[in-house]
């Protein structure tokens, strides 16, 4: 089975970048200068740790002397192993997996890609069919993103996982860019549930094939009070969740949370008050529900004096604004 070349994308959209003709009047400067340069550099090293990789010798390695990446790009789905281990079981390992000297353990190698097959050689007793090549921690990464992003077996949420755990390492957005094969607002995204949704509820919940992006930006607005938070992982902790499929798990979780969040907005009650100056000639009601605020104006001069306000909300507005100002100072 051929591979696809896994630094392929990055190069292409380096070289849509430099066909693209510059808008008018805009110069990259500063920070964005900087970011085009890393994300050209990075681009460089994939190609070249590209060159290393075509053709390469591959040999067949003790599975127990291989040992995992320093960062972990998928969940364990037994359904989708178990299909592999057959695979390999009838015909063999198709295509070679690729793993480093290890940085830190002589005599031993690091997975870049190709952990499940790694996994099967295990349980099948058999060698597993290997390219060797020292490679840098950042061409790690790269190669393992975008080989599994040219697989185009890894779900929205184990996308997301990853690129969490590579910012949890002090990799910088355009490396996680590179390996992801993704662009700014993408990633941007792929943050936003990964910061919100734990990753121990994220695991417990599963790979979630079929769930995209919008149905997991919903779910992490649903969780992200800590509250909300308990609630899940409670929820996720009860007998027989775990047996359900993931996308069940998924919907389970979801509509419980949604439940929740609509029981606490009903339950949720008003706050009032009420106001009156000295003369009492007007009597003001204050009405606050979280979600807006009301102001009422009774007796004789309320519509009167309701008019006036009225009439000076864009001087209230901008006295409100400038004391919010003057605080933040």
């Amino acid at each position: 089975m051929a591979r696809r070349n896994i630094f392929q994308n990055i190069k292409e959209a380096e070289n849509r970048e430099a066909e693209r003709p510059a808008a008018s009047g805009y110069t990259a400067r500063g920070a964005t200068r900087n970011m085009l340069a890393s994300i050209g550099e990075l681009a460089e090293k994939a190609a070249r740790a590209d060159q290393i990789i075509e053709g390469a010798s591959v040999i067949e390695l003790d599975p127990e002397l291989v040992d995992s990446s320093f960062v972990s790009d998928r969940m364990d789905d037994d359904g989708a192993f178990g299909e592999l281990l057959e695979a390999i079981r009838e015909r063999g390992q198709d295509s070679p997996i690729l793993v480093r000297p290890h940085p830190a353990d002589a005599g031993r190698y690091q997975i870049v890609f190709g952990h499940r097959r790694v996994r099967a050689a295990r349980q099948l007793g058999r060698k597993v069919r290997a390219v060797v090549r020292t490679i840098s921690n950042t061409e790690h990464v790269i190669a393992q993103g975008q080989e599994n992003s040219a697989r185009e077996n890894l779900s929205f949420i184990e996308r997301a996982l990853f690129a969490q755990r590579l910012v949890d390492q002090g990799y910088d957005r355009p490396t996680v860019q590179a390996a992801l094969a993704v662009d700014a607002p993408m990633l941007t995204r792929m943050l936003s549930v990964s910061g919100r949704v734990p990753e121990d509820l994220a695991v417990a919940i599963g790979s979630c094939k079929t769930i995209g992006r919008d149905r997991w930006l919903t779910f992490a607005q649903l969780v992200e009070s800590p509250d909300a938070r308990q609630a899940a992982l409670d929820l996720a902790g009860q007998p027989g969740f775990s047996e359900l499929a993931s996308e069940a798990r998924f919907e389970k979780l979801h509509a419980e949370l949604r439940a929740r969040a609509k029981r606490r907005g009903s339950a949720a009650k008003p706050i009032k008050d009420k106001w009156q100056p000295e003369d009492r000639a007007i009597a003001v009601e204050l009405t606050d529900t979280g979600r807006s605020f009301s102001v009422a104006f009774k007796s004789k001069g309320g519509a009167q004096f309701g008019r006036f306000v009225a009439e000076s909300l864009e001087r209230l507005y901008g006295e409100y604004k400038q004391r919010n100002n003057e605080g933040k100072g």
